[in-house]
């Protein structure tokens, strides 16, 4: 069996928006060029690829972040960023909620409108 690692590609309308807003959730810049940006945090990595036409209200990307717990980020995300959990904002926050058959998670949309959602794994 192959152990590999999955990585989260999602658009950026301009990569030093991007850059800046993931510098505040902690993110440090592993690579970059004009076509592609490689950001990581404690051996989390996510990349971008330039789509500058995105329109964010209308974005369908996503990532899964698991966690075995979700609390320390989250404070660390919303002591870091301000964001506001306000369903119309372009980027927000939510706090820890729960859906049923679903783990206790919360939600984070990028300013390029990517939907982030951190799962606790059990």
């Amino acid at each position: 069996m192959t152990t590999g690692q999955i990585t989260a590609n999602l658009p950026s309308r301009d990569f030093d928006a991007t850059e800046r807003f993931y510098a505040t959730l902690g993110f440090q810049t592993d690579f970059r060029n004009d076509g592609w940006m490689i950001l990581s945090r404690d051996g989390m990595t996510v990349e971008f690829f330039p789509h500058p036409d995105l329109d964010p209200g209308q974005s369908c990307f996503s990532a899964c972040l698991r966690l075995p717990k979700i609390d320390g980020l989250h404070a660390d995300w919303r002591a870091t960023t301000g964001l506001t959990g306000s369903r119309d904002a372009i980027p927000r926050l939510t706090d820890p909620f729960k859906l049923a058959d679903a783990p206790r998670m919360f939600a984070l949309v990028d300013p390029d409108g990517s939907l982030w959602r951190v799962l606790e794994s059990e």
